[in-house]
């Protein structure tokens, strides 16, 4: 197993699991609490999701503000083109963001921390993610941003994208209350 911190956000690691492959198929671990842990994925998690999606269907960008998740993202099948911002207020990479492709047949997977907001859009006819959580899913708690917000310019790859109606009427970064951004914490370094 590589893991790799992604090259805009430290904290953010790309996982590529050992595939082992025969002419019956493959099989991979596609999670170990010990080896995850000691590769930078340093939590438990509490909850598993699965979404299910078509081409052209982008999902986010949503993040949790009492009850922040992070999250480790999965495709199962098909292609999606993953998201995440940085909106952690205080953080030197504040209003960034870094995509990347995630394919049932690269096996990447993708550990994002609380504090970021998360989307995926749908490249291949359809899609099926799995991903963990660190935290319950939380209605109370969830907040987004919308897709096409000019302030992050996400280079998404669909034009005229299928939303759920919530998704189509989050505000932009800059709308957001201060109040509903999450708190940036430097990392702490070991003596």
């Amino acid at each position: 197993m590589r893991c790799t911190p992604s090259k805009t956000f430290p904290e953010v690691v790309i996982i590529e699991p050992d595939v082992y492959k025969d002419s019956r198929g493959y099989f991979l671990e596609t999670y170990r609490l010990d080896r995850y842990s000691d590769s930078g994925v340093p939590v438990q998690f509490v909850q598993d999701n699965l979404s299910v999606s078509r081409r052209g269907t982008l999902r986010g960008l949503h993040y949790q503000l009492a009850r922040p998740q992070g999250k480790l993202i999965y495709t199962v099948e098909g292609e999606i083109f993953d998201v995440m911002a940085d909106i952690r207020k205080g953080s030197p990479m504040f209003g960034k963001w870094q995509g990347i492709v995630l394919s049932a047949d690269n096996h990447r997977q993708l550990y994002i921390p609380e504090g970021f907001a998360h989307g995926f859009c749908v490249t291949s006819e359809r899609a099926c993610i799995m991903y963990k959580c660190t935290d319950f899913y939380d209605p109370s708690s969830e907040r987004g941003i919308i897709w096409n917000d000019p302030s992050l310019a996400v280079a998404w790859p669909v034009e005229h994208p299928v939303l759920s109606p919530k998704d189509s009427r989050y505000p932009t970064l800059g709308e957001l209350p201060e109040d509903d951004l999450p708190v940036y914490s430097p990392p702490v370094e070991n003596p």
